[in-house]
Parts: C-alpha cells; sequence; structure tokens
C-alpha cells in the first residue's frame, strides 16, 4: 500500500473523497487545510495501480478539471491517478519528473530515425525508445493486475455456447450466421465447458474433404457430432500441419474475480484467441458461463480508460514502423520480427491459403494483385462465409481462386481490411483493433498501396506486455 494524498482546492462546505481503490464503498471526509478557505486534503492508504476517483462536495458530485480526466464508454467521468509502487519499479524506468520531457521529445526523436540517412548514431533515441517500452509496460502491467474480467462483461449482450452434441455443419452454419470466429463448447453429460470450437477446425475439416477422407464426407458432415471431430482432431491436426495435439488436453478457463493480467497473459503464452469466463454457483450447481474473454476485449478495456491520458503510456504515440513488433515483408523489414510477410494473388488457390494458414501458424494473408498493390486480407475466420449457401460443398478447394473467395465473403467481412502506414502512431491502431471485428491491421505505402507488413492484435500485447 502507498499513501497518497488527495487534494480538492474549490471550496466547499462539506467535502467527502470517493474512489475505485476501495470499490466505492466509502464517502472518505476531507478536512480543511490550515490556513485555507477553499483547499481540502486527505491522505489514504492506497493500493498500487490505476484508480478512479471524485469528490462529494455539499452533496453534489464532482471531479477536478485541474487535474486527470478519464470518460468511460458510459458518458461517466471521474478524475484518475496513478499510485506506483517504488519498490517494485524497475530500475531501467526513468523518473516520473522526466516524463514531460520524454514527451515532449516524440516528435524530434521520430523525424531523426525515420528520415535521417546520415551515418551518425543513433543511440540516444534507441535509449529514449527503450525507456518508453519499459515505462508503458510497467503502467500496463500495475493497470491489468488492478483490473478484472468482470469488467470486460457487457451490461447487456449474449453469450453461445454450442452443445458438443451438435452437428458439425449445423455448428459450421451458426458460426457464420453469429460472425463468430470461436465458440464454447457444453458438455451437457458432464456439465462442463469441455473446449472450443475455432474457424481452425473447419480449416482442418475442409483441408480433410478435399482429400476425400472416409472419416469425412459432406453427407457425414450433418450426422458428424462436434464431439466426434474433437476426438479425431488430434491425428488430423499431425497429418496436415506435423504437430500433434494432445486429445485430452486441459481447458484453459477464467473466473469472473480474475486479473486481467492473467487472462491477457494465459491468451498470449497458450497461444489461442480466448478463454470462457465462468463462474462457480456456491450452492455447487453447474458453472455458469459469462461471458469469453479475448484480445480484442481487453485492448478496447486499455484504450478505453487511457485514450484522454496517452501521456501515461508513451510508447504508443511512437510511429509503429519504428517499432520492434509486427511482420513485414524482406524489402521493408522490421526492428523485432525474425518472420517475413508472406502474400497470395488473387489468382492463387484457396487450399494454398489455407494450408498455408494451418502450416505457417498464422491467423491471415494479404491478398494483392499483379502490382504488389493490396487488394484484401484473408483470414481463419473467414473460412466460416464458405458455410453461406452450403459454398463448401459446390466447389473444390484445389479449383477455387482467391478472386472467388474474396466474392463470397459477405459484405461485413469485406470490410474488416483495416490499413495503416509506417508512420501512422501505435495508438490509432489500438483504437482500430478495439474493434471485435478487427484482428488486425495492413500496413501499407501510402502512394502505390503496396504492402509493406501486418501488425496483429496479439503483436500489440506482445509489444506493450513483453
Amino acid at each position: 500500500m502507498v499513501l497518497v494524498t488527495f487534494t480538492w482546492s474549490h471550496g466547499g462546505i462539506h467535502v467527502f473523497l470517493c474512489g475505485s481503490f476501495d470499490g466505492w464503498s466509502e464517502q472518505i471526509p476531507m478536512n480543511l487545510v490550515e490556513g485555507s478557505a477553499a483547499v481540502f486534503q486527505r491522505t489514504v492508504d492506497v493500493p498500487p495501480g490505476y484508480h478512479k476517483y471524485k469528490f462529494l462536495v455539499d452533496g453534489i458530485w464532482q471531479v477536478d478539471q485541474d487535474q486527470l480526466c478519464v470518460q468511460d464508454e458510459y458518458g461517466a467521468i471521474n478524475n484518475l491517478v496513478f499510485v506506483e509502487d517504488s519498490v517494485s519499479m524497475p530500475s531501467a524506468l526513468i523518473r516520473e519528473d522526466a516524463q514531460s520531457n520524454l514527451v515532449s521529445g516524440f516528435t524530434s526523436s521520430t523525424h531523426l530515425e525515420a528520415s535521417s540517412s546520415s551515418e551518425s548514431p543513433l543511440e540516444p533515441v534507441m535509449q529514449l525508445l527503450n525507456n518508453e517500452i519499459d515505462v508503458s509496460r510497467h503502467r500496463l502491467f500495475m493497470f491489468l493486475s488492478s483490473s478484472q474480467a468482470y469488467e470486460l462483461i457487457p451490461n447487456s449482450g449474449k453469450v453461445f455456447a454450442l452443445d458438443t452434441k451438435v452437428a458439425v455443419k449445423q455448428a459450421f452454419h451458426i458460426m457464420y450466421e453469429q460472425r463468430l470466429a470461436v465458440m464454447p463448447l457444453w458438455d451437457g453429460q458432464n456439465a462442463m465447458i469441455s473446449g472450443m470450437l475455432t474457424a481452425s477446425d473447419f480449416i482442418l475439416i475442409l483441408l480433410k474433404l478435399q482429400e476425400s477422407h472416409p472419416m469425412l464426407t459432406h453427407d457425414e458432415l450433418e450426422m458428424h457430432t462436434i464431439s466426434a471431430w474433437k476426438y479425431g482432431k488430434s491425428q488430423l491436426q499431425a497429418e496436415v500441419s506435423g504437430t500433434m495435439i494432445p486429445p485430452n488436453r486441459r481447458v484453459l478457463q477464467a473466473g469472473p474475480d480474475e486479473s486481467l493480467k492473467d487472462v491477457t497473459l494465459t491468451l498470449l503464452q497458450n497461444k489461442i484467441s480466448a478463454v470462457p469466463v465462468l463462474h462457480s454457483p456456491e450452492d455447487g450447481s453447474s458453472l455458469q458461463l459469462l461471458h469469453t474473454a479475448c484480445l480484442a476485449g481487453i485492448l478496447k478495456h486499455i484504450y478505453r480508460h487511457f485514450r484522454h491520458s496517452l501521456e501515461y503510456l508513451p510508447i504508443v504515440q511512437q510511429p509503429v514502423g519504428n517499432l520492434p513488433f509486427g511482420t513485414w515483408t524482406r524489402e521493408v523489414g522490421g526492428r523485432g520480427s525474425s518472420r517475413v510477410l508472406l502474400t497470395l494473388h488473387s489468382g492463387d488457390l484457396l487450399s494454398s491459403a489455407l494450408k498455408l494458414l494451418i502450416e505457417g501458424e498464422i491467423s491471415s494473408i494479404p491478398i494483392v494483385d499483379d502490382n504488389g498493390a493490396l487488394i484484401n486480407v484473408y483470414s481463419r475466420s473467414d473460412i466460416t462465409s464458405l458455410a453461406r449457401g452450403s459454398v463448401y460443398a459446390h466447389f473444390r478447394l484445389d479449383q477455387m481462386i482467391m478472386t472467388q473467395v474474396l466474392q463470397v465473403l459477405d459484405e461485413a467481412s469485406r470490410d474488416r481490411c483495416r490499413t495503416c502506414t509506417r508512420f501512422d502512431p501505435l495508438y490509432r491502431i489500438m483504437e482500430v483493433l478495439s474493434d471485435p471485428t478487427v484482428r488486425r491491421v495492413v500496413v501499407i505505402d501510402p502512394n502505390s498501396r503496396h504492402v509493406e507488413g501486418i501488425i496483429t492484435l496479439r503483436d500489440v500485447f506482445n509489444l506493450l506486455l513483453g
């Protein structure tokens, strides 16, 4: 815990402090400063992290406009304070009183690194960038550690789960109709969430159909259940990509009181796209599915809290071309990427795209024309568009070219391709990726629209959390 002094300097008779540091449970009386007729103060023991607070002044809720304010998605405005634990502060971080100098130096350092063609050393700029990354990572860890999974759950909405006895074909259509790339699976016999059905499952199924594997034919999709598919998935995955998935792999999940830091690390470290948020009733009854937590929802939560105070995360104002993340073409290169961006042409086969997604363990591939200019992006989740009108049953994957595939995509899918340039700041990319329907941003040359790189949700989190 850290002692923090809160100040209200705008007068009043009875002034109280209330904040998220104690769950908004108390109205703490503030004391008039000796010798002053308008300044009230109160020192409170507060845990490290980000906390919202406001003042109750003579029965009216107030925020201090002279202090940092944030507005949530519902329009409510609160003051915001960041409480730092000096004991755990990494030695590499710069001092708080140097932040104004660091922020004011963004423009000059950016131009030096992006446009300089001389051979003068850039170590001071790189040191500045490293400091920005360290500061931002520390503050994000503090924020996510003090936030909980239940904060991701909307006030109203729907949560979907598929019964494991549902036929694969029906599941395919449900995921397309609900525009979902992943859904929890409910095992009614054991009253538990038994796994997740993803777009990758359907890619593997269709690849097996193409090979006319006796295990799965088009007719059998109507009676072949999800549970039967999951049982044989480890063998099919091994045949396609050479990677064996243990059939009894533990189902990862989160509780509503689990910190967002732990939820985020679960998603990143296990290379999964979502985890179910489950509540265990005290009476011992069946688990309740509350939400499906994903990186997009967590990023939206982060951006919502920092969008009016970007100076707290100095790294987000850096151009994305300066940062060690993303996947880039050989011509452009990248600071921290060891992978080279793969692209497909409009005349390439869908079967090639699907195998590339699975074998390359990537989530999407830019589609370019003969001049290398961006046409669209094909991602794993787009596979569900083949369920519309049972398109998958009328075309062979090794005969369908990407031009035809893009025509099959519905309007919502066509509109998911978002672009940026190397010179756009990271916070703009974070804003775009906060939309749950967008999972990557393609970096293009602003004049030719040539593809230069791609930045995914996972790239952003790996950068921000290290």
